[in-house]
């Protein structure tokens, strides 16, 4: 099994993340894609995120009608940190015949080498370099001290490419909070349950 691990605080779920994920799922030939909501990522521990149960109720809703797509409850329900290396290494150990492929922006791929045991993460997983049209070009060279030069070009061989989609969390938080639209922007479903649960209401 082809299997895509997306892993990310969706504060909320939008288009881009459900984007990223289909382009990966087509372009790679994968057979199924995990979003993978984090408890308390490590990178943001300075905010406090919407509580998981939500985040990933709302992610329910968004992928909700693709057989392709599922939400991964594992780190959410152990709660705390969690490290990208812990998750892979709990699921290739739960089931080894998986090939794993970790989803990312291609501005996380080059952050990925200061990452917890990121030549670790190369080996449980193949990082596909997911990159926005009229991006600059990846730079895989940031590998070189982490992963093998046949890895290096492995995961070159599976860069992906996605339309450019102008898009963050942070902002969809901010028109929230400032009682502007959001329609179009999230799922319709995401849009109803962040009225109906009163989130973001608060200045982010």
């Amino acid at each position: 099994m082809r299997l895509g691990i997306f892993g990310g605080s969706f504060d909320p779920v939008h288009i881009g993340h459900l984007l990223l994920a289909e382009c990966c799922r087509e372009q790679c030939s994968l057979d199924a894609v995990w979003f993978l909501p984090t408890a308390t990522a490590p990178h943001k521990q300075d905010r406090q995120p919407t509580p998981a149960p939500q985040r990933v109720e709302m992610l329910e809703l968004a992928v909700a009608g693709n057989p392709g797509f599922s939400v991964c409850r594992y780190e959410a329900d152990r709660g705390g940190v969690n490290y990208t290396v812990d998750s892979l290494t709990h699921f290739r150990e739960e089931d080894p015949s998986r090939e794993l492929f970790l989803l990312l922006g291609a501005d996380m791929l080059l952050d990925l080498p200061h990452w917890r045991e990121p030549g670790r993460i190369c080996e449980l997983a193949l990082p596909v370099a997911v990159c926005r049209a009229g991006c600059e070009p990846v730079d895989f060279d940031c590998l070189r001290a982490v992963a093998s030069p046949q890895r290096i070009e492995l995961i070159r061989s599976h860069r992906v490419e996605m339309p450019e989609i102008g898009l963050s969390a942070t902002d969809i938080r901010r028109r929230a909070s400032l009682g502007q639209s959001i329609r179009y922007r999230v799922p319709r479903a995401v849009e109803e349950y962040i009225h109906t649960h009163g989130l973001y209401r608060t200045p982010c």
